[in-house]
């Protein structure tokens, strides 16, 4: 039922114009934002977080504008059908072109801004790319599963990884990629499942859990770490940014936590950064902070 309702308002927007679309993506929003309380929970303990020195009713504003702002997900998904509609500049493109043919390199990306414009704008901007990205699979998904069968479209390798956690088969494919030279895309703030390995870093002064896979794929592989942003910075315009590479070596086994922990803590002050620059791009509806 929801992909027919997101065709039937993909179709109307087109004939009618953007305006259409972002009149009934704020509808929606405001729905969302009154009808789960729970979302709107988690919303304002991350702004709570991020901006101690402010109100109850600042968090709570801030909270509907990053509902409001997830519109714009779905917006600029239509906007990609339109060629030049969507512009972009990179900063860091080139760590990316050079890691490709040796080790390959990870992406670690968050839930900030949109991957869908980064996936698909990145194949234009190195077009010998080579990228598998990691996706969470969820049950009766829908809409997600529209934009997923697009990024396939484009010649991007997709591995479904379920709230199981995935397979060893999944963790042997990433790294027969990386070592053929290509990129390998996984999400470093989200932690899929309880049992689920994690290292604790320091994130807006609390304590908080990263998934530990994206490290563990990088000291197998000995491929470096690539801290990646694609966020808005004007109406149709994107800003995609890669780190410097972060490498997680290890000599020997006594060594490992504390590599892959210097490099999550690394990852954590990026993003904290980010979120500081952005702080209604971070599109994070699950709790972060209580975990």
């Amino acid at each position: 039922m929801k992909a027919l309702f997101y065709r039937i308002l993909s179709l109307l927007t087109r004939l009618l114009g953007l305006w259409f679309f972002s009149l009934i993506a704020g509808g929606i929003a405001a729905g969302y934002f009154i009808l789960f309380p729970r979302r709107v929970a988690v919303g304002m303990r991350f702004y709570r977080a991020l901006f101690p020195e402010k109100s109850r009713a600042y968090h709570r504003w801030c909270t509907f504008r990053q509902f409001l702002d997830f519109t714009h997900v779905f917006r600029d998904r239509l906007l990609l059908s339109d060629p030049g509609k969507i512009t972009t500049d990179f900063d860091g493109w080139e760590r990316l072109r050079d890691a490709m043919g040796r080790r390959g390199g990870i992406l670690l990306m968050s839930h900030m801004g949109n991957w869908e414009v980064a996936a698909r704008l990145l194949k234009k901007t190195l077009p010998d790319l080579k990228l598998l990205l990691y996706m969470g699979v969820k049950q009766k998904e829908q809409i997600e599963g529209l934009q997923k069968q697009t990024v396939r479209g484009s010649d991007i390798h997709i591995v479904g990884v379920d709230d199981a956690g995935g397979s060893p088969f999944d963790i042997v494919e990433g790294i027969r990629f990386l070592r053929d030279g290509g990129l390998v895309s996984l999400t470093g703030d989200r932690v899929w499942q309880t049992d689920q390995r994690t290292i604790a870093v320091r994130f807006l002064g609390e304590i908080v859990r990263l998934p530990a896979a994206p490290y563990i794929l990088a000291m197998a592989a000995g491929s470096p770490l690539f801290v990646f942003f694609a966020v808005r910075t004007q109406k149709c315009h994107y800003r995609f940014s890669a780190s410097p590479p972060i490498h997680v070596p290890a000599a020997d086994r006594s060594q490992r936590e504390s590599a892959m922990t210097r490099a999550a803590q690394q990852y954590a002050d990026l993003l904290e950064e980010a979120v500081r620059r952005h702080p209604f791009q971070w599109h994070h509806f699950e709790p972060f902070l209580d975990l």
